[in-house]
């Protein structure tokens, strides 16, 4: 079976309109809870991995993985390099964000085929944007094509983490959003080059990868290795182009 990227982004906006959207700024405390200290998943999550994956493999078939399933069962990981058809759900990217209220958060889906990602969404509820990207089609959001051009000098990174800004003339630093459904849009519309990963989990960065790559962006760690749905140890670099990947990558060293 086989769904086309317009129904697969309705199937998204319809689980985030009655699962998350009246959920947020509305949470109660018995909603949400913690894997780890600081590390929040919320009831919304939750019902949203479940419903969207179930909606997919009744149109299309496949296997889901969904990060709060991952979470209890690690081993689900193991159906993503071989199985004909993938999905990897990302129900709520930027749960933190969520909790706190804050509109910079969103829906992440990656479709895998034999272990490669061939077609990625970003729904970003509160800002109303639809990211689409297919392997050698491009990146569409809200349907219109986008394009950026080259990283700026001094190129505009961004991490979380204080360890990762080394001071150098080349190089501005300043926050990512503490949301790769945000982070790596904003590569794509060129207001960021670079962004810098300490976890590179399937579920947080297939999608945006895709994107990226399909603008001329690198997305490799630290060390030169390329990302992939196996995931990779040591820092993650999102860049806009070689040139910037090169900068900050030697930097970080």
């Amino acid at each position: 079976m086989n769904i086309d990227a317009q129904s697969v982004g309705d199937l998204i906006r319809d689980v985030a309109a009655r699962v998350i959207d009246p959920r947020f700024r509305s949470l109660q405390d018995h909603q949400i809870h913690e894997k780890k200290p600081g590390d929040f998943v919320t009831d919304a999550d939750r019902q949203a991995e479940e419903e969207l994956g179930a909606a997919l493999i009744a149109y299309a078939g496949g296997v889901v993985v969904g990060e709060e399933a991952a979470f209890a069962d690690p081993t689900i990981l193991d159906a993503l390099p071989d199985a004909d058809l993938a999905w990897v759900i990302d129900p709520i990217d930027g749960t933190r964000n969520f909790v706190r209220g804050s509109e910079d958060h969103g829906v992440m889906l990656a479709q895998l085929n034999h272990g490669e990602t061939v077609r990625a969404w970003i729904w970003q509820p509160q800002h109303g944007h639809m990211w689409c990207a297919e392997r050698g089609a491009g990146v569409t959001c809200d349907g219109e094509t986008v394009r950026r051009g080259g990283s700026q000098v001094p190129i505009r990174a961004a991490t979380t983490h204080e360890a990762y800004k080394i001071a150098s003339p080349q190089v501005e630093w300043q926050m990512s959003k503490w949301c790769c459904a945000v982070d790596y849009p904003l590569i794509c519309l060129g207001q960021t080059d670079v962004t810098v990963y300490q976890h590179s989990h399937p579920w947080d960065h297939l999608a945006g990868a895709l994107m990226v790559r399909e603008l001329g962006g690198v997305v490799r760690s630290a060390d030169g290795v390329e990302y992939g749905p196996a995931g990779m140890a040591g820092k993650l670099v999102v860049a806009a182009d070689e040139q910037a990947y090169r900068v900050v990558a030697d930097l970080l060293g």
